[in-house]
């Protein structure tokens, strides 16, 4: 994912951290909900953002009549995210957290022929871009790792893994995907404790760890013009970055 974005993303996020952190230090002769953390299990639920990206990597393939294409994701667009939670207490700073969901999102991927001219009257000789829509049933367990309560916030890392299953049915003509991913995920937040409910913002980065290309295309067979593209791609993995709102 672009760094750009990445910052703008954390300083989004900060910004809000911030403005909770002066909102709860403003309250802090209050204590909050004092004994929220003692109980062994609790549940909630989230609301966010994903931005979805793809790490692909091209191997430079030039076809029988000249052509070398080249793949990348030039910009990110933001889904949307809702999950249930959760959270077992395995002691004082650390929790299990479980929280299936569905995230909704795309990606737009872009075509270039490297050996083309963008004055060619055909474009699709020299630029074509593909719209990859996804629906992700995300099975993620982390562990949760707090820092000691302070007045009324308590900030946070977390490690994990999550399963993502996408049910969406749209099949690509350039690039297939394969359905079923899993990834690594690490994020941070911070626990700000209401009168009534715990509100846990959340920055999760997510890593993918399988390649999701599908080298066998059988419906090309008898395709080159489209096929010309998955032989010019050796591998692709997902990356994710998700902001979460907890209400627990």
């Amino acid at each position: 994912m672009d760094l750009t974005k990445l910052r703008h993303i954390a300083c989004v996020v900060l910004l809000l951290l911030g403005c909770l952190m002066a909102h709860s230090q403003d309250n802090d002769m209050i204590l909050n909900r004092p004994y929220a953390d003692a109980k062994p299990i609790h549940f909630g639920f989230s609301v966010g953002m994903n931005f979805q990206n793809l790490a692909i990597t091209n191997n430079g393939f030039v076809t029988d009549d000249g052509e070398e294409w080249y793949a990348d994701i030039p910009s990110i667009s933001p889904g949307f995210s809702v999950n249930v939670l959760a959270d077992y207490r395995i002691a004082e700073h650390f929790n299990l957290r479980i929280s299936p969901g569905l995230f909704f999102g795309n990606k737009v991927v872009r075509y270039l022929n490297h050996r083309g001219n963008p004055d060619w009257v055909e474009q699709t000789r020299y630029k074509q871009s593909q719209n990859i829509k996804s629906t992700y049933i995300v099975v993620p367990i982390d562990l949760k790792m707090s820092a000691k309560r302070y007045h009324n916030m308590r900030p946070y890392f977390t490690g994990g893994i999550m399963y993502a299953q996408d049910l969406a049915k749209d099949k690509g003509e350039q690039l297939r995907l394969k359905n079923a991913d899993l990834m690594l995920t690490v994020g941070m937040g911070c626990d700000f404790y209401m009168h009534f409910f715990k509100l846990c913002p959340e920055i999760k980065f997510c890593f993918g760890l399988k390649g999701l290309l599908e080298k066998n295309r059988p419906d090309l067979k008898d395709n080159v013009e489209m096929m010309r593209f998955t032989e010019s791609v050796s591998k692709i993995k997902s990356n994710m970055v998700v902001v979460t709102f907890f209400f627990e």
